[in-house]
């Protein structure tokens, strides 16, 4: 069993925005999401269940209003779901263990580093510094955290 999952206690601590994101896949409005202009060097953890997904060096500004990401930090952890709503054809994207809706994957993202943009709500994650990480027991991920550029 893995040691990130579903944790009623979080879901029972996040805000109306955060629960609208992460439990009914929901959307925050394009550019108000507090991480949306983070630059420090660290993790991005699903907000519910802690398990990592994406590190700040695979982040970058593209412009479209959320954080963008060129891919997960742990791929297990991202699961790619059909995503039919709103008329249109999109790939969800949820945190495997916890469940929870974190956004969507496009493929423009940048060529030389992938092609793909996980374009991701801030409501669905929580950041931990890389200052941060041994102590909250995330160490195994600390060779692929680097400064933003």
């Amino acid at each position: 069993m893995s040691r990130y999952q579903k944790d009623p206690d979080a879901i029972a601590k996040l805000s109306p925005e955060e629960f609208r994101v992460t439990q009914q896949s929901g959307t925050e409005r394009p550019g108000t999401g507090p991480l949306l202009g983070n630059k420090e060097p660290g993790i991005y953890v699903d907000i519910v269940s802690g398990e990592p997904l994406f590190a700040s060096g695979d982040k970058y500004e593209s412009g479209c209003g959320w954080p963008s990401f060129t891919k997960p930090i742990e791929p297990a952890h991202v699961a790619e779901i059909s995503d039919n709503t709103l008329g249109m054809v999109r790939t969800e994207v949820r945190s495997t263990h916890g469940d929870s809706h974190l956004g969507h994957v496009f493929p423009d993202g940048p060529r030389d580093r992938g092609g793909l943009r996980y374009c991701i709500n801030s409501a669905s994650l929580r950041f931990v510094h890389r200052d941060n990480m041994e102590a909250e027991g995330y160490e195994d991920y600390l060779d692929q955290v680097e400064d933003v550029a």
